[in-house]
């Protein structure tokens, strides 16, 4: 589990490219301090395993699964990649609850400065703009963030000079691809208010069941 604070910007040195696969070689320092293999160590919000580790550099397998349904496809030698350990228990909860698995792509529709803040209004498929709720979480190629508008074609994050400035946001441009993982809460509770059929019950959990009861 993650919390979508980004511990540091690493730089991706190597992509070893196989027929529906990638292994990623990455440049980083804080993540690396007690890293070993077997780890996992979100790479632009998406939780990928330490293959291998050296003084300055780790590896990570990337498979088919992941890089058709994130941005992980376009790395190149030199672009820059935000990276956060996993959380450790004990450890300080400052963004929100992170899984690494991220629901699919967004694209970057425009950036404007608003006195001290800087606007990032992108585009998302109806898939997952469901789950995107006004003044709910988000995570944003593995930046914890606070929605502040959504419409019906996408939404847009209000983000500090400091979270810019230390994060791969001071690099994307209007037409990027961003990961985007959905606030993991709403999509249990939609799966369980539509569970599957079960023959061994006479019903699941309902709305009415739950306005029965008090929620």
């Amino acid at each position: 589990m993650f919390t979508g604070i980004v511990e540091e910007v690493g730089t991706v040195t190597a992509v070893d490219r196989g027929r529906h696969s990638a292994v990623l070689t990455i440049q980083a320092r804080t993540v690396l301090e007690d890293a070993k293999v077997g780890d996992s160590i979100a790479v632009n919000g998406i939780c990928l395993t330490v293959t291998g580790r050296t003084a300055g550099h780790f590896t990570a397998d990337v498979m088919h699964e992941t890089l058709d349904r994130s941005s992980l496809a376009g790395l190149r030698p030199g672009t820059a990649v935000n990276l956060e350990r996993a959380m450790a228990v004990g450890g300080r909860f400052g963004g929100h609850i992170v899984s690494g698995h991220v629901d699919g792509v967004g694209r970057i529709k425009s950036i404007r400065r608003d006195d001290n803040a800087i606007w990032y209004t992108i585009s998302a498929s109806p898939a997952l703009l469901r789950y995107i709720v006004e003044k709910g979480s988000i995570t944003v190629d593995g930046i914890s963030l606070t929605v502040a508008r959504v419409d019906g074609s996408g939404f847009s994050i209000s983000a500090i000079p400091h979270t810019v400035a230390q994060t791969v946001l001071c690099h994307r441009r209007e037409g990027d691809l961003v990961n985007l993982e959905n606030d993991i809460i709403g999509k249990y509770v939609e799966k369980l208010l539509a569970p599957a059929p079960d023959p061994s019950r006479e019903r699941g959990i309902t709305r009415e069941f739950l306005t029965q009861y008090g929620f």
